[in-house]
Order: C-alpha cells, then structure tokens, then sequence
C-alpha cells in the first residue's frame, strides 16, 4: 500500500454543494462477485476500512479532470469524486474505467449525459437537429453566437452538443481574439455581445472549458469580456484590480512555478465566481456547480503540493520561532492586528474544508499541552463572539467553520469509528462553557435589580437570543431535552415574560405564543401536561389565541385515552362473584345420574379456574403498572415550585380549570391559527372584549 500512484482522497457532493472529504486511502479496480462487475474499490490508508465500493456501470458518465481527478454520479443528487496524488495513478484507473465501457481513454468524458425526457423527445427530431452548427467567429456574427449561447442553457443535450463544438474547433481562443478587436475600436455593442457569450459558457458547466479559459493566455481576456454587462452604464475594472491593486506577497518564497501558477489561477477564478458574476437565479444555481469544484480541488491541489515541499513549511516555522525575526516580518505570520486575522481565519477555513477530521484530530490532542484558555477551538469562538466588524463578517465564517467542525453528520464514522463520540465528548468537557457564556451571562439573574419586586417569582428574565434558543432546542422534540426543561422549570421565566409584557402585541409576544403553538401542534405530550400542571392558572385569561385553551384540550384528550386504556383492564369485584355463581348455578336442573361425574368436573375446574384468574388478576395488574408508567412519563409530576425565598415547596400547587365554556372573542392578536376554531366550541353571537392579562405568574 506504499505505491502513491494510488493514492487517493474520496469526496462526496453534499446538499449545499460542497464537497466533503471522506478519507484518504489507496484505490483499486477489481471484480467484486456480489456486485457482479468491476468495481472501484478504496479502503483507508488508516486501518484499511472500505472507504468505496463502487460498480462501475456502462452507462454512468464519468468525467478525468485536471489530470489528477475522476468525478461521476452514482444516483440523483449523489457525486464522488477520486483526487489522485499522482496523475499516473488517475491515468490507470481513467484507462480501466474506459476499458469497462468501450471507449476511448483519449475522452474526457465517457457518456453524454441525458435524462430520459430529454432522451424520448429527442429521439423524436431528425438526425441532423442532433449537431450544433456555430456561426462563423466573425464580429458580424456575435449577435447571433450570443442566442444561440443562450437558448441552449435549458436543455442538457444542447448544452452537451454545445460544449463539445467549441472544444473541437478552438472556437473560444477565437472569441477573445474578437474581444480584443471589439475593445480596440470600442465597439460597446459587440462587447456586450461577447459578455452574454462568455458568461454562457461558463453556464455550460464543463471542466475542458475551464481548462481553457482559465488558462494563463485566456483568463484575463475572460475577465475583460465580464466587465462589459450590458446592464452597467459604465463597465466595471476587475482587470486593472487584478493586475494593479492586488498583490501578490510571498512571506516565504515559492519556487515552485508550477505552484505559483496554481494559486495565480485559483485566486483569479474564485475572484470570477464571487466578485464578477451576478448571483445566479434558482433557475441557474446548479450551472456553476463544476466551477466550483474545479476551484475546491485547486485548493487541495495547492495544499498537496505545499504538503510535499520539505523546504517551505520548514522555513515558515523556523521563522516564527526565531526570536530574530522582525516585527515587520512577523506581522505577515501572526499578530493581533485585523488583516493578520482575517488572513488566519481564510487559513483555518481552507484547513477545515480541505479535511474537518485532521482539524479535529489535532484539537483533541491540545488539552494535553496546553490550557483551556488558548485552545484553538476556545479561540475561535472567542474571535466569533468579540468580532469587532459591525456586519460580524467575520464571525459569520467563524460560526460557518465551528458548525462544521461540531456537526455530527459530517464525522466518519467509516475511517474513525470513535471520532464522533470522541471528539463532542472533547467539545462539550473543554468548550461548551466558552460558547454558552455570552448567552448565559445575559439571562443570569441579577439580585440587585430594580425590575424585581419584593415578592415577585419572576427569575432569570427572557432575552429574545435565550428564546431563540428555547425554541430551538424545542423544535427538536427530543424528550432528552424536555426532561431537562421540565426538571429545570425553564418554562417559568418565558411565561413570566410573557405576561409582564402586559398587552402590548409586539415581537415578543408573538415568538412566545409561536413557541407554545409549536408544542399543540406537534403534541409534545411531557410539555403539555407539565406547562398545564403548573401554569395553566395563570394563562387560563388569555383568550386572544386559542393556544392555550388548545394545549388544556390536547391535555384533557390525553386523560381520557389513559382512562380508557385503564378501564379496559379493570372489572368490577361484583360483578365477578355474579358471573361465577351463574356459571356454577347453571346446571342444576341436570339428573342425578350425571351428579358424582359434575361434582368431579367441578372439582378439577375449581383447581383450573383458580389459577386461570390469578393469572389474569396478575395479568391486570402488571397492565394497570405498565399503563401508570406510561401515564407517568406523558404526564409527569410538576418540578418544585420556587418561592421567593429560594426554597421548594412540598406540594405541587393546585390549578382551578374554567367553568364556562370558551368563547370566541373578537380581538385577534398578532399570532393567530387557522386550526383554533376546531378546538374550540364558540358562540358567534356574543362578542366580548379580551380580558387583560394577569400581571405576573404567582406562586
């Protein structure tokens, strides 16, 4: 397993395309009996866990880019990719996969790729609609080359045909030879032709057309042709901000030109995708999704080749270490200055994409250095809540990073079959309490605060980010977590909240009364009956949503189903004894020559029968325990209520329940259900004012 021309990383396309890496390890080609074919076969350079197991089929499309890379579809919304370390290694596994298919290894693409509509109207045209015919690349013409562009965008075998024309006729170099004509006489209309071009082939979403165009002699021609968008009055310099404004810096030389080309292109193509083009419309999203996976394996090229240069990382930390070092050199590699920041958080995030599981392995290694205070992961989420930018872009990625680090369904479980509990075990022990301090530190209960009354209950008053979070964690419907809240008495300060703010119809309000909504609709049942236990007294008032009167229903409902669920294992002792001594009296009348063979089967079913109904005594009584646990954990009993003094009392507290039947008032609040008329048993013709609400919840 020594041979690096196997080398490969394993990628998968997730739903927000991006690609996530799923290990590294050494590929093969090999039959695989219960897949009946010839299968890619990866297995961990770690512990040799199978990382791929992949049949390859007749029919997928698989696609060789940028020499060193294979990428095809499995299923619908399913791509891998395999990043070679070698371009040997990928010419190998390129030559078998087109040995399997029958086709010529000289392609870059096996399959023209067809869904089966397109296919079936397609099938319907004459043979000669199938070619795309381009116009001559003349000025005269661009208009023309412009439509055509452009209305191929929605159909996928135009757009195949398309690409493979201006491949086969080095029709692109010939465009940016117009370009430059058009700039020299100025002529803005044929600009404006060639923007609409340009930004349609890069639509086309084909790897062999960025080859090209983002090739050292085509790529600021490219950019050029962008600057000219017929909706701007005056084009746009992205080519002088390139050329002029930014720079280039090396704080360690690279002599690697093969490298340094590299990061000249991959900077001037995410410059083209994240400055230059227009956010695409829903309809466009997933045109540019091959740029940018030609721009992520840039990166992990450039990471790659960094990695393998034993002259560079070398002198980079020898640089750092030396006391020697000037302030002014220093400055490039680390201090407490905002760019020397941002460019570090670029750093991280290129580490974090390029592979979340070496990220994590190294941060759990930390506490054994070094304290909590400096661990990478504390400090990241220190710079995420202190970011001093007022529009928190900084913070915006930092949180983007942390999410990807402590996201459960981005561990491996395949490569480190211990990372995920590992690793959250790390998180939760070493830097919970640094995430959750800002949020605690602004809901903690002040004890000199004038806002307390004396003899007010009101505790740990809501901020709407601590209510955020409630909801949040809410929404899981994990009873996990409702158990803590119930335990807690967390719903407390929310329905404090909620009633001090009194009658205002403002956000607050109407976050509370959704959060409350949530759980009727979803019928949360432990919530239910905890939130009507302790404090449906208290909200029994609020009549302006039918919420609560829904959560008291959806509460009653449940009473009755585990009464009824009782009751079909209970009988009545009486009406026992009557059915026995009918049972036995039935047969008196008999003659007296049948009498000695009935008292012997009475005998024998006395024995039966007595054992037939302690067993069924047993039996009700183990329903009657089973059915009382059950009630037990849907209805559970209320936490100690906190009185003033900090002290629980003994008793849960009791709650009146409304005599009168609920009627529909006129006042609608700001949240209001269409579903509430059903829970509801209303009078239309009396109308009466909503009454207020109570002031505060009491003990």
């Amino acid at each position: 397993m020594s041979d690096t021309r196997r080398r490969v990383k394993v990628y998968t396309l997730n739903e927000d395309r991006q690609w996530d890496d799923r290990g590294t390890g050494h590929v093969s080609s090999t039959f695989v009996e219960r897949l009946k074919g010839i299968s890619l076969l990866v297995r961990a350079e770690s512990d040799g866990s199978l990382l791929l197991e992949s049949k390859i089929s007749p029919n997928t499309a698989y696609q060789k880019q940028q020499d060193t890379l294979i990428v095809w579809s499995e299923a619908d919304n399913y791509d891998l990719a395999l990043s070679f370390q070698e371009k040997a290694g990928c010419d190998e596994i390129w030559e078998k996969i087109c040995q399997v298919q029958g086709k010529d290894p000289a392609l870059d693409i096996t399959q023209d790729p067809i869904d089966e509509s397109e296919e079936e109207r397609f099938e319907e045209i004459p043979e000669t609609s199938h070619l795309v015919e381009l116009p001559p690349c003349e000025l005269s013409r661009l208009e023309e080359i412009a439509d055509l562009v452009t209305s191929v965008l929605s159909s996928p075998i135009r757009r195949e045909k398309l690409a493979l024309a201006l491949m086969s006729e080095g029709y692109i170099k010939k465009l940016l030879g117009l370009f430059r004509v058009c700039e020299d006489l100025d002529n803005r209309e044929g600009l404006h032709h060639l923007y609409e071009i340009v930004r349609g082939v890069l639509f086309l979403n084909k790897a062999a057309l960025f080859e090209v165009m983002f090739s050292d002699d085509c790529i600021m021609d490219v950019v050029g042709c962008l600057e000219y968008d017929p909706a701007l009055v005056q084009p746009k310099r992205h080519r002088e901000f390139l050329t002029k404004t930014a720079k280039f810096k090396e704080v360690i030389p690279i002599t690697d030109s093969e490298l340094r080309q590299k990061i000249h292109q991959t900077y001037r193509v995410q410059y083209i995708q994240d400055i230059i083009l227009p956010t695409p419309s829903v309809f466009e999203e997933n045109f540019l999704s091959t740029l940018t996976s030609f721009i992520f394996f840039n990166k992990v090229e450039i990471v790659s080749m960094l990695q393998e240069d034993e002259k560079f990382l070398t002198e980079v930390f020898a640089q750092l270490t030396d006391d020697a070092t000037e302030d002014s050199k220093r400055r490039e590699l680390g201090m407490d200055d905002l760019q020397v920041r941002a460019a570090a958080t670029d750093i991280f995030s290129y580490l974090v994409e390029f592979s979340p599981s070496m990220v994590r392995e190294f941060v759990m290694q930390e506490p054994q250095q070094t304290d909590d205070d400096v661990l990478l992961i504390n400090v990241v989420i220190k710079q995420m809540i202190c970011d001093s930018d007022p529009e928190l872009g900084g913070a915006v990625q930092l949180m983007g990073l942390l999410r990807t680090l402590i996201d459960p369904e981005n561990m491996l479980a395949s490569t480190n079959k211990t990372e995920k509990t590992e690793f959250l075990s790390f998180f939760y022990k070493y830097c919970m309490h640094v995430l959750t301090a800002p949020l605690l530190a602004n809901t903690a209960h002040d004890k000199n605060s004038k806002d307390l009354q004396e003899g007010s209950t009101k505790i740990n008053p809501v901020c709407p980010g601590a209510l955020r979070f409630m909801r949040r964690i809410i929404g899981l419907k994990d009873e996990y977590y409702n158990r803590y809240i119930i335990k807690g008495n967390l719903f407390e300060p929310v329905i404090n909240a909620l009633l001090d703010n009194g009658t205002r119809y403002n956000l607050l309000n109407s976050a509370i009364i959704e959060l409350f909504e949530f759980i009727k609709v979803e019928d949360i049942k432990s919530l239910i009956a905890h939130i009507v236990d302790n404090f449906y007294k208290a909200l029994e008032s609020i009549e302006y949503v039918q919420t609560f009167k829904g959560l008291k229903g959806r509460y009653e409902q449940e009473k009755d189903r585990q009464s009824q669920r009782l009751n079909r294992y209970r009988r009545d002792a009486r009406s026992l004894d009557e059915d026995e001594e009918l049972w036995f009296n039935d047969d008196d009348e008999d003659d007296d020559g049948e009498a000695v063979e009935k008292s012997r089967m009475e005998d024998d079913f006395s024995d039966s029968y007595g054992k037939y109904m302690e067993a069924k005594k047993g039996a009700a009584n183990g329903a009657n325990g089973a059915n009382n646990n059950g009630k037990a954990a849907a209805i559970p009993a209320a936490s100690p209520v906190v009185t003033p003094n900090n002290s629980p009392t003994s008793s849960v507290k009791s709650v009146a329940l409304p005599a009168t039947p609920v009627v529909k008032t006129a006042l609608v609040g700001l949240v209001d259900y269409p579903d509430d008329e059903d829970e509801e048993e209303e009078d239309e013709e009396e109308e009466e004012q909503s009454p207020r609400k109570r002031p505060r919840l009491s003990s």
